[in-house]
């Protein structure tokens, strides 16, 4: 996802260790048997003091206690940045928070601390969820993981540039890509026809893209990482032979990071790319007149996305389940999720708030998006060695496309397969 991050003002300043002594007590309550007191720790989507998610959760819980007197909440926002290590020192410690908001939960299933969700949503709030979101939060079947916000994929074309070419609709096959870039490098010199970034900033979101558009992908379907499927392989050699061999993109997409071609789009200097909603905004500011459509797949239109979540989770430790139960009911409401979300320009995780968000005629920019949510697909994000299977891929997969992509897709199976034995 796009975090942007900013410091918050901690209750205790001594020192991150001591963050963590700034919370409930073990017991969650007075000795005298008063209110319960649920510790939230959440990431700050804000970039600037006046609109830190510390102002919004305050809100919200604000009014949550007002109407239940008995559940206090203790509220930590905490950058994008430090909130991993932070948190890895509260449960070191001992002083475990209730509810975690934050980008990934498989960790934390695997040292078994925290509760599944039917133990901490009401039957109505957990129907309430895309189903393909509340599949990804599963590990073996179970869910934990409880989608917060998402974001999700498509394809952006420069409408000038197509009229520029003679092309009149965006591209539904990998063919048409071509035939499209082809005429784009001949016609609107000085442009890249497609922007291919696989450098190690995300190229384990481009390639999956690509993937997708073939059948194939980062797993099998019973779980298990194919890497070097011959989908995959024929996915890269296709990339090879009809992009970047003929100069159809950029010269080197192994060295190529996201951040470079959204800035070539936002600058109308690329033509075509994969990108997410915060593209819509540059491009905007840029005064690029861009469209949006459905990722183009070898033989049409994927009727999917690669999906991105970041979650919620409940733990164990303080025992607090009723009370949890109850807080995450009423942070899931449409209301608090929509305000969420429109306020962070993210896009929602609940059937009820997608479905308010798409009639309501605001987004019109982000309904492309709307529309493929549902049928989202995801990293295998409970899986505890996607990870480091992750990092491997940022670092060589984009070398597929000038070298031998067996070679190197079978090279990065390997990793992923030692990956998953040492778990």
């Amino acid at each position: 996802m796009n975090k942007r991050v900013l410091s918050i003002s901690a209750v205790c300043v001594i020192s991150a260790l001591a963050l963590t002594a700034c919370g409930s007590s073990g017991s969650g309550g007075d000795s005298a048997g008063g209110p319960v007191t649920l510790k939230l720790v959440a990431a700050d989507y804000g970039d600037k003091a006046s609109n830190s998610s510390t102002l919004y959760w305050n809100d919200l819980v604000k009014t949550f206690e007002a109407s239940n007197p008995t559940i206090k909440v203790d509220v930590q926002v905490i950058n994008w940045n430090d909130i991993d290590k932070q948190v890895k020192t509260m449960i070191q410690s001992g002083n475990v928070p209730d509810v975690l908001q934050t980008g990934g939960y498989a960790d934390k299933v695997a040292d078994k601390l925290l509760y599944p969700t039917s133990d901490v949503l009401s039957t109505a709030t957990a129907g309430n969820f895309i189903d393909t979101f509340a599949k990804a939060g599963r590990v073996d079947g179970v869910q934990y993981g409880i989608p917060f916000v998402s974001s999700a994929r498509a394809f952006f074309y420069n409408k000038a540039v197509f009229a520029q070419a003679g092309i009149s609709a965006p591209p539904q096959t990998w063919d048409d890509v071509k035939a499209d870039a082809a005429l784009i490098k001949a016609k609107v010199p000085g442009v890249t026809p497609y922007a291919l970034p696989l450098g190690p900033e995300e190229a384990q979101g481009e390639s999956m893209m690509w993937e997708l558009g073939n059948g194939g992908g980062v797993t099998d379907p019973a779980g298990k990482y194919a890497l070097n499927s011959q989908a995959d392989v024929d996915t890269f050699s296709w990339l090879k032979s009809n992009l970047v061999d003929p100069g159809l993109t950029y010269a080197n997409p192994a060295t190529t990071d996201r951040k470079t071609a959204f800035a070539d789009f936002a600058a109308g200097k690329a033509a075509m790319l994969n990108g997410h909603p915060s593209l819509i905004q540059m491009s905007t500011e840029g005064k690029v007149d861009y469209g949006v459509a459905p990722i183009p797949g070898r033989t049409g239109a994927l009727k999917s996305t690669l999906g991105v979540a970041d979650w919620m989770m409940a733990f164990k430790q303080n025992g607090h389940k009723d009370q949890i139960k109850t807080f995450l009911d009423f942070v899931y409401s449409k209301a608090n999720t929509e305000k969420f979300d429109e306020t962070y320009n993210l896009m929602p995780v609940t059937q009820d708030t997608l479905a308010d968000m798409t009639s309501s005629g605001k987004h019109k920019d982000l309904e492309p998006f709307f529309a493929l949510l549902p049928q989202a697909s995801f990293y295998p994000l409970g899986d505890t060695s996607w990870d480091a299977v992750s990092a491997e891929i940022k670092k060589s997969i984009g070398t597929a496309v000038s070298g031998d992509p067996a070679k190197v897709l079978g090279d990065l199976q390997k990793k992923a397969q030692d990956a998953a034995a040492d778990k």
